[in-house]
Formats: structure tokens, sequence, C-alpha cells
């Protein structure tokens, strides 16, 4: 170990030739997820030109090389190449590992994760990978001895190695340009594997976007909502947002393994066509509780408007979130009553990072069972199937699939397991559901209150269908398990007892996250100069009905 220490400590290079090894070394072996990917795409053509394709590693370490020319100045070189490779060996195990993609959603999503949910990552897996790949690296940048010229000879030899570098790159323009055009014009989505320049740009734009720009003023949709509510009973409303819950793996929407063994028997309505706003919490709870819609959505500009708890606050009703999802509401309950579970051992239900679900169940009782408004909206919010730790979402009693997977790195667990830890979620938020659906039948006979409960995911899971683990890949290409998602509609057979048929009538309906505004307006009968009732999934059934006449003379009155 020690010659080995005494032999790197007697290298000494250029700064030229430490740029150019470095290059290399990220080139050819960290952006190995990005030339793979290219090489496939290249392949796949009708015809291709071979010299094309091995010419795309060429260019991509002239342009790094080009780079670096800038950032290496005497005493900031290592450093900075040391970083580069650091960060570098971290996105190439997320890539490699999970298929992650470091655009500008996954970005914002890492920014807004909470300390537990950031150390579930870390496994053994991880910490060799990133010891083999950037540590080990970085070792050798440090040992190895810069020798340095004159400031005239230092400046000389970096335009020459510039200049070279600048070479390679317009001449591999010239001769494939038509090449490079109409195979990045065709996979866009290739750009978000360059390592580690991927991640800085889309780093550079979030922050331009969320810390330089003045925040907007805040914008009043509708000043006057008003709550309509023709029984004469008081009414709730639970919206329960589930996290990384994927459609395909419901039993109510055909799967194959009893996922919904509980609900099933409760006379439960299951949209089976739903789509998502975005693949990443960060932006499906901010965007689905958003007037803006998936093609328009932004943000800065939804944080600076009401969203749809707003809006039914305004209009009267009694508004509150309870969360157990660390990752917090987005900003979407900033305006309105909120509880955060606390995730203390001395619980049951906890183990001091996370809780089980049923945790929900406790401040929901407390809060039906002293309702002194007319009209009441709950939202819980779940942390559901979320992952990696996946077998830290149900408690042993729900432990329903075996064998599962008992570890945080689940590319290292065979197919069956992952899938059956992943089905333990599911059937467990179905027992959460139907705990939560018990309660509010309960209350609808012995209290004579009209409810009514919504459950919908925020975005899917990939469970290594074609190599890809999680979600948060870019919307254009992510598969269907991340972006297609479950919505589980019921009423109480007491005050609306044809409402939950109605529903079932719409089931294959082709409705999103967009839908999720007007669903909720008109679930709580809130007239507004902002709902569009076309765009919610009932608004052929009973209560939505009756709500569209009461906009309808709303109009013919403000005509007149």
């Amino acid at each position: 170990m020690f010659k080995i220490i005494n032999f790197l400590n007697q290298i000494k290079l250029t700064t030229n030739q430490l740029v150019i090894y470095t290059c290399v070394y990220i080139t050819l072996v960290l952006n190995f997820p990005f030339l793979s990917k290219t090489a496939v795409v290249v392949t796949a053509l009708e015809s291709y030109n071979l010299f094309f394709l091995l010419s795309v590693p060429i260019f991509l370490l002239a342009l790094s090389i080009f780079i670096q020319c800038f950032l290496s100045f005497r005493w900031l070189t290592k450093p900075l190449l040391i970083l580069l490779v650091l960060l570098s060996s971290v996105i190439f195990y997320s890539t490699v590992t999970y298929g992650i993609v470091f655009d500008y959603g996954m970005i914002q999503n890492t920014v807004e994760t909470d300390t537990a949910e950031a150390l579930s990552y870390f496994n053994f897996s991880a910490i060799m990978f990133f010891l083999f790949f950037g540590l080990v690296p970085s070792l050798l940048i440090v040992k190895v001895k810069l020798t340095y010229s004159s400031f005239v000879g230092e400046l000389l030899a970096r335009i020459k190695l510039l200049s070279g570098s600048v070479g390679v790159v317009f001449l591999i323009a010239i001769v494939f340009y038509s090449n490079y055009a109409s195979v990045g014009r065709n996979n866009r989505d290739l750009v978000g594997y360059l390592t580690p320049y991927a991640l800085i740009d889309s780093t550079v734009k979030y922050l331009q976007k969320n810390y330089f720009f003045p925040p907007l003023k805040f914008t009043l949709l509708d000043t006057n909502p008003i709550m309509f509510n023709q029984n004469t009973t008081k009414h709730v409303t639970v919206l329960v947002l589930g996290e990384t819950a994927r459609s395909q793996s419901f039993s109510l929407n055909g799967y194959h393994k009893p996922t919904n063994q509980f609900t099933e028997k409760l006379g439960v309505a299951s949209f089976k066509n739903v789509s998502s706003c975005g693949t990443a919490t960060a932006v499906s709870v901010p965007c689905m509780f958003s007037r803006l819609d998936k093609e328009n959505y932004d943000k800065r500009l939804a944080n600076a408007q009401q969203n749809v708890v707003d809006i039914i606050q305004l209009a009267g009703a009694d508004v509150l979130w309870i969360s157990n999802n660390n990752g917090s509401c987005k900003g979407v309950c900033n305006r309105i009553k909120s509880i955060q579970i606390p995730t203390k051992k001395s619980d049951p239900l906890c183990d001091g990072e996370y809780c089980f679900d049923e945790v929900l169940l406790r401040p929901l009782k407390q809060k039906l069972a002293t309702l002194t408004y007319e009209d009441t909206l709950i939202v819980l919010h779940m942390i559901g199937s979320h992952g990696p730790t996946y077998y830290k979402r149900y408690p042993d009693k729900n432990r329903i699939f075996i064998p599962d997977c008992q570890r945080s790195d689940i590319q290292n667990c065979s197919e069956e397991e992952l899938t059956n830890t992943y089905d333990n979620t599911i059937a467990y938020t179905d027992f959460v559901l139907a705990k939560v659906i018990g309660e509010l039948n309960t209350l609808s006979k012995f209290k004579n209150v009209e409810t009514s409960m919504i459950y919908i995911s925020d975005h899917g899971e990939s469970l290594g269908e074609s190599g890809i683990f999680l979600h948060g890949l870019p919307y254009a290409f992510a598969p269907r398990e991340q972006t297609h998602v479950p919505l589980i509609y019921w009423a109480d057979p007491s005050h609306q007892s044809n409402r939950v048929d109605c529903a079932n009538k719409f089931r294959n309906k082709k409705i999103s996250h967009d839908n999720i505004f007007d669903f909720l307006l008109g679930e709580m009968s809130v007239d507004s100069t902002i709902f569009k009732m076309q765009n919610n999934p009932l608004n052929q059934c009973e209560r939505a009905g009756s709500l569209a006449q009461t906009v309808n003379i709303n109009a013919k009155n403000g005509a007149n």
C-alpha cells in the first residue's frame, strides 16, 4: 500500500495532462450511460454511419476539455477536477442503478427532499460505488504533483489545448453535422444523460428561476366563491393524497394480485385511465391543486395565485391538511390550517424518521368528532409507497406478499421480492383507505352527515421495467408506470346512494390531475368564476348536477 502511495507521489503531470486524463475518465467511464444509450439509438437506425458513432465519445471528450480549459487555474485545477469527479460519480450511480435523469424537475425534487428521504438512498452498494468511482480517482488527482511553467508558458499551453479541442469539435461538426442534428432532434432525452453537464445546467436554471427572480404579486383568481349545498345536513369530503402509487398495481384496475381486498368490498369507484401532472411530488402536488393545467404549469406562477383549497376555504368551508409525508405540502397548504404528524419513536406507529399511514386516522377521528362548519374538506397526505425503502411503509401485520425486499438497494433484490414489497405498500394503503371510509360511513349513519372520499396518487413508480427504478424521469419519455395513477371515489350510501354507481359509468374516462381542481369544487359544491364544470369527472352525477343548475342560474342573473 505504501509503495503505491509513494509511486503516486512521484507522478508529475502538467495541468494540461491532468485535465486530459480526468476528462477521458469522465467521458469514457462516468458517461457510459450516455454513450450506451446513444449507441442504442444510432444502431437502431435503418442505416447508420459507424464512424459517426465512433466520433461521439471523441466529440464529448473534446467538449469536456474545452470547458475545463476555462476553469484550470493554478490553485483551482485540482479542487475543481475533484469536485467534478465526485459529482459525476454520484450521477453515474443514480443513473446506472435507478435510471435517474437530472433534469430541472429532478433538481427541484432533490432540493425539496427532506433528510430522512435523502438518507434512505444510502446503502452499502452506494457507498462502495462512490468509493470506487469517486473517491479513488479523486485520491489519484490529489497525489499527482503538478508542474508549472511561467505564466506566459501556462497561458500558451492552455491556448494550444483549447485550440486543439475546438479544432476537433469543429472538424467532427463539419463531417457529421447532419447525423448529430438528426439524432439530437429526434432524441432530446439523450442530453439529460450528459454527466455532469446536464445536472450543472439544470441546477443553474433552477437557481435562476427560484432565487434570482423577484416573487410575483399574489393573484386572487376569485374574490367571492360561494358554497352551495342544497342539503340541510353537514357535508365532509376527505381527499387522501397518495404517494408513489401506480395504477397498474391496483386489483381494482385489473391487477392479478389482491392489493385492494379491503376497499373492493366497500362500494368504491375506481377510475382506470388517470395520468399525473408530473413524475415527482415537487411537481405533481402543487400542479394538481393549481388552476394551471399540466401544459401551462409553472411553479413560480402557481405559488403566486389561489389554489383550489384556498378557493374552498374562502367559500366558507373548514379546510384542514394533515400530513404524514415528510416532503411537506409543497406550498399548497400555506394558507390553510395544517397538521404535520410528528415521527417520534415513542409512538408505536413511528420509527423516528417515518410513520405508518395509520397514524393519520387519529387526527381524522378527532376532526370528525368536532365538526363546527356546515362543509368540511380534510386532506390526508400519505407517505404511501415512497421508495426505495418500501419495506418501511407497512407494519409486519400487513406483510401479505412474501418474500419481500427488506433493503434500500432495491436493484439487488429479485423481481419477485421487489414486486411483493411494493404490492404490500399498496395493500396497506388500501387498508388505511378502508379505515377512512369506515370512519366516514359511521359519521354518516349516526350523525347524519353527508360524506365522501377521494383518493389519488401524486405519481407512479418504476420497479425495474426496462432497467428503470423509482420515479422522476422527464415526463416526455417517462414510462407509463410513472405517469399512470390511481383515482378512487366513495360516497356514503345513506345520503348519496346512486353517486358511486354514477361514477362507475365514467371509470374508463380519460382524465388527469388537471381535473382535480374542478372535481373538488364540484364535490364541495363551490360556485366559482373559475370553476370549469366540464372538467369535473362527475359533472353528470347528482351533486355536480345540482351545482351545474346553480351556476347556470347565476350566469343568467348576471346577464340580467
